[in-house]
């Protein structure tokens, strides 16, 4: 017999796989082809054709008992001294390989991070709209995601007095997540400054560090010429979660990072603290091949322009049909108003074979969200779905 908590979580499991395993049943029913599936994140750009050359070169030529054996929890120093450097260099911030762990993706980075920095019944911040699985996240620890309401009036950039009143006695961190899932948006630099200084006053003001934590698997996804700030340099009691993921197009590797400063309070015990974690949560370390693989192509990228256009595309479509949305500045998203409870809207889009998932998943309901990391003739083949809706109800 399963527990009650994972019994409940099956009940409520998430919008966005049931949606991707509706998509499966629809694409046998109708053809993949004819089903415009914009449910899940899944990169459709091709990782970097170096990738395999490297991958196949490592396995070749590197001892087996190295490649696939057992390591520091933190992982390959060599891996992490090379990402630290790296990372220098874009953001001229001084890491070494002490400030790096390597992580089972951001999930498993976020998750590590709070099983650190966590105690029963603390509180979480977020900005709403988010990322569903972060509540899951933090009721691992027995803690409390508490989302700040959307920032509707401010294209969704977050609201700095709603962050202030949100701060309890009980608040231990709060997680960006820029560029934004689901809506797209980039915080600025003013942003950041501001959230900064609240979150100094108010650890002052409770007695106890307030972390913030950056979760930004889409920091290279960025349109337009616009700069992701880099959180250590304005907020010394910063964790960063990162993942190749999105950067790489490598979501089912599972590889990513922590970056946890010098200047974090009590640094030698967080740390440490965050290798136990990574150990006793069963991760033990990322995978091995994977870290060799990727510190030899952090000069790599894909081709984003692909993302661009589809964003640029659908932006176009949506202008025509009458949809509102916000605009996307990063990642493959776009957060579409909707006439009417979201939910509904998505069940109906499915008549037209449209795979949108409602923005209550994301704590914001009025808005559905699109990843347009598809096949460029996704978008071509479902206008006339998109149509039909906006025909439907009466934006055309």
């Amino acid at each position: 017999m399963v527990s009650e908590k994972i019994k409940n979580l099956l009940e409520n499991s998430s919008v966005i796989r049931a949606m991707f395993e509706d998509g499966k049943k629809m694409a046998e029913k109708f053809g993949q082809e004819n089903v415009y599936d914009f449910s899940l994140g899944n990169p459709s750009v091709y990782p970097p054709e170096r990738l395999k050359t490297i991958i196949k070169s490592i396995v070749d030529n590197i001892q087996p008992d190295y490649l696939h054996g057992y390591m520091n929890n933190s992982g390959y120093e060599e891996v992490r001294e090379k990402i630290a450097l790296s990372l220098n260099k874009r953001f001229g911030t001084d890491f070494s390989f002490n400030n790096i762990i390597m992580t089972v993706g951001a999930a498993g980075g976020l998750n590590v991070a709070f099983k650190t920095i966590l105690n029963p019944d603390d509180e979480v911040l977020t900005f709403s709209p988010y990322f569903g699985e972060y509540k899951h996240y933090a009721d691992n620890f027995g803690a409390v995601l508490v989302p700040i309401k959307p920032n509707i009036a401010g294209s969704f950039k977050p609201d700095i007095e709603d962050l202030r009143q949100a701060i309890t006695p009980k608040t231990k961190a709060l997680i960006v997540n820029t560029p934004n899932n689901p809506t797209g948006v980039v915080y600025s630099e003013n942003d950041i400054k501001a959230i900064a200084d609240i979150l100094s006053e108010k650890s002052k003001e409770t007695g106890h560090t307030i972390f913030l934590i950056s979760d930004e698997p889409y920091r290279e996804l960025v349109y337009d010429g616009v700069k992701v700030p880099y959180l250590t340099k304005y907020y010394n009691n910063t964790i960063v979660c990162y993942s190749y993921s999105k950067s790489l197009s490598l979501p089912g590797e599972r590889i990513g990072y922590l970056v946890i400063p010098n200047e974090i309070e009590d640094f030698s015990n967080m740390v440490a603290a965050a290798n136990t974690a990574t150990r006793i949560l069963g991760f033990v370390n990322a995978p091995s091949l994977m870290q060799l693989a990727i510190a030899e192509c952090l000069t790599e990228s894909i081709d984003i322009s692909i993302y661009e256009d589809n964003r640029n595309k659908l932006m176009d479509i949506f202008d025509r049909l009458g949809f509102s949305y916000i605009y996307p500045e990063g990642a493959f998203y776009l957060f579409m108003e909707t006439p009417y409870d979201d939910r509904i809207f998505a069940e109906n889009a499915k008549k037209e074979r449209l795979l949108l998932v409602p923005g209550s998943a994301f704590g914001c309901s009025g808005y559905v969200r699109i990843a347009y990391c598809v096949a460029p003739k996704v978008i071509d083949n479902a206008y006339a779905s998109f149509e039909r809706l906006a025909k439907n109800y009466k934006y055309l």
